[in-house]
């Protein structure tokens, strides 16, 4: 249920952006949205207040508690990406398409997004921790309610900068619906392939002897059969909508292998947790969910070395103002993701080994005598990845859709995950499939004695490597904007 709603979660952005960005603004979708958000955080508050009160009836408390849950995905589904998009678009007015590499509006995004993330993890860090141990200690109902409170205040608050946010509106009519004007472009430019008609314009200037120039008979500026005249630059605009939406799909594909690898932390690196020495002192064990916390810490205490530190050495090195591209900072952090996979690989072999030792003696313990900070590394590894990774994503959907699709852009980014958790649970059940028919002890088998979580790892260590190999590749021939395409 956990797996399916997170991957639900992550995919809404993607259905409720085109909406958003058809028929509403940004600010409208990001008030209606956290309302539904508020709405749905108050619906869990009074679940598990009603769970509380009775114990019998379980039944409606589940279905009451899905509602309440789902009600907060299609919350988030506006909120984020609306949120995200219009928070950038306050750093000012731009060109169309992205800027150049010289532009140092391209500088402030790239930091407007890293901070942004920061945010993001600092608020991720307490909920792990101070909302977590509220939960533990007074509640549930009292757990709940912060968070409610806490959006209808942000909210409040939120409202209040009304009058000095920026608000980029679009004078061009088909900028309103996207989605539908790029597949009307695209059909149009399928049409004019068959149905095409020579017109000469009415300026002089622009007449031109087709016999003495190696030019197509039909115009490339031409949409449809009648309306393209009017307007032909049109027809070019969303066509290159359309090219910009394709053209993004392959890198999107790649960064899949990444969000499989983002799944670990929270299902089989604390499974791999639970079976390893996590005493501290005589009298407490350390639960081995809580190294989660050791991505986000990371996050929190590297992400202000970025700028100071490595910054000003990719400078230096590439002799480029910015250091690194937005897509040279994606393939590093896939480079680390994969690393720790290796690291985990290596841990769980050495506690493979152990553990046999161990059932070879007699001891039919599970626990073996290797310390759970062996596991450290691997979860550091994955926060820094995701300094580069995660914040080079935002960047660039963000950066590489048209600005009136910019809601779409971010969709793009967090339907990554979406998308990697469901891709996770397929190839967990390819996996089982396979075992199965060999008649082996399943990889991922109850028993961790058993359990071959070191040939998972090294499986998502060769994928991966296989996805950032094709992912290089892409990039090398990824066609970048050029100075004409601010034409449209």
């Amino acid at each position: 249920m956990v797996n399916s709603w997170v991957g639900f979660t992550s995919i809404m952005p993607l259905l409720v952006a085109p909406i958003a960005d058809a028929y509403w603004r940004k600010y409208s979708t990001i008030m209606v949205s956290s309302f539904l958000y508020f709405v749905g955080l108050a619906a869990l508050t009074t679940t598990a207040l009603a769970r509380s009160w009775h114990h019998k009836n379980r039944s409606m408390s589940s279905s009451f508690l899905s509602l309440s849950l789902y009600l907060i995905s299609l919350g988030q589904g506006g909120y984020n990406p609306s949120l995200q998009a219009f928070g950038a678009d306050q750093l000012g007015e731009e060109e169309e398409l992205p800027c150049s590499k010289e532009d140092k509006s391209c500088n402030k995004k790239t930091l407007f997004f890293q901070w942004w993330y920061f945010g993001v993890c600092s608020g991720s860090l307490l909920g792990v921790t101070v909302m977590s141990y509220i939960q533990d200690t007074f509640g549930w109902v009292l757990g709940f309610a912060i968070p409610a409170i806490s959006m209808i205040l942000s909210i409040l608050i939120f409202s209040g900068g009304s009058p000095i946010y920026l608000y980029k509106e679009h004078d061009v009519l088909q900028a309103k619906k996207p989605l539908r004007n790029i597949f009307q472009a695209v059909k149009a430019s399928a049409l004019r392939c068959f149905h095409c008609e020579i017109t000469l314009p009415n300026d002089k200037t622009e007449v031109v002897e087709l016999e003495l120039q190696e030019k197509p008979l039909c115009p490339e500026k031409l949409e449809s059969l009648k309306d393209l005249n009017k307007d032909p630059k049109g027809g070019m605009y969303l066509l290159a909508n359309a090219k910009v939406m394709v053209r993004l799909l392959p890198i999107w594909t790649m960064l899949l292998m990444f969000a499989v690898i983002f799944q670990q932390p929270a299902t089989f690196f604390t499974k791999q947790g639970m079976t390893m020495k996590r005493n501290i002192g005589a009298g407490f064990k350390i639960p081995p969910a809580t190294l989660q916390s050791a991505i986000t810490l990371s996050i929190i205490l590297l992400m202000p070395l970025y700028d100071k530190i490595f910054i000003p050495i990719t400078q230096v090195i590439t002799r480029q103002e910015r250091g690194i591209s937005v897509m040279q900072r994606m393939g590093i952090g896939m480079v680390l993701s994969i690393i720790a996979m290796i690291i985990a690989a290596l841990v769980e072999m050495r506690r493979l080994e152990i553990g046999s030792q161990m059932r070879s003696a007699g001891s039919q313990s599970e626990t073996v005598p290797l310390s759970i900070f062996w596991l450290l590394p691997q979860y550091i590894l994955l926060g820094i990845s995701d300094i580069f990774t995660v914040v080079g994503m935002q960047e660039f959907f963000y950066g590489e859709v048209p600005r009136h699709m910019r809601t779409m852009g971010i969709a793009l980014y967090t339907s990554v995950f979406g998308v990697g958790s469901f891709v996770s649970a397929l190839l967990i059940t390819l996996v089982e499939v396979y075992t199965s028919s060999k008649g082996i002890p399943s990889w991922f088998c109850d028993d961790m004695v058993e359990a071959r979580l070191d040939s998972y790892y090294w499986l998502l260590a060769w994928l991966s490597t296989v996805s950032l190999l094709l992912y290089a590749l892409l990039c090398r021939y990824y066609p970048k904007k050029s100075d004409s395409d601010n034409e449209y």
